[in-house]
């Protein structure tokens, strides 16, 4: 029988509710390592994961069995109920209902990573919103702005 087989590189976004700044330095990195597990239980590994105090991004690779929408479900659900155990002042933590999920190429891999990690920089200058828009015309998705936001 022939093998299945996929490579499907994804650059996953989603910010707090409201944008929140709940993502405190203290325990963000412990975040991205829970959120790293998470994505490996979906067979789904991370390969870079970062953002600021106000949202989310992760390079993953999708599994083939798994739908994105499944994947950013589990993700968002397990991470929300992991962070309210983090801190009294989160226990109405939540995370925005939508996101944005873009497939990249292996050859965008290193420049992405390099992103990634340079989020606290880059939100010196530029609002998680304006970041948001900003990746929705490079990938060239349509959206609506009163629906973008939550």
């Amino acid at each position: 029988m022939p093998q299945s087989l996929s490579a499907a590189l994804m650059h996953l976004v989603f910010s707090t509710k409201l944008r929140e700044p709940w993502i405190f330095p203290e325990i963000e990195q412990e975040l991205y390592a829970y959120l790293a597990e998470v994505f490996k239980g979906c067979k789904s590994p991370s390969l870079s994961i970062g953002g600021d105090k106000d949202h989310i991004h992760a390079l993953f690779s999708l599994a083939r069995t798994w739908t994105i929408a499944d994947v950013v479900e589990e993700v968002k659900k397990r991470s929300s109920k992991w962070m309210k155990t983090k801190d009294e002042s989160l226990k109405n933590f939540h995370w925005q209902g939508g996101y944005g999920v873009f497939s990249i190429g292996e050859s965008n891999v290193p420049a992405l990573k390099r992103y990634i990690a340079n989020q606290k920089d880059h939100h010196k200058r530029t609002s998680y919103q304006d970041e948001f828009r900003s990746l929705l015309r490079k990938y060239k998705v349509s959206y609506d702005e009163r629906y973008v936001w939550d």
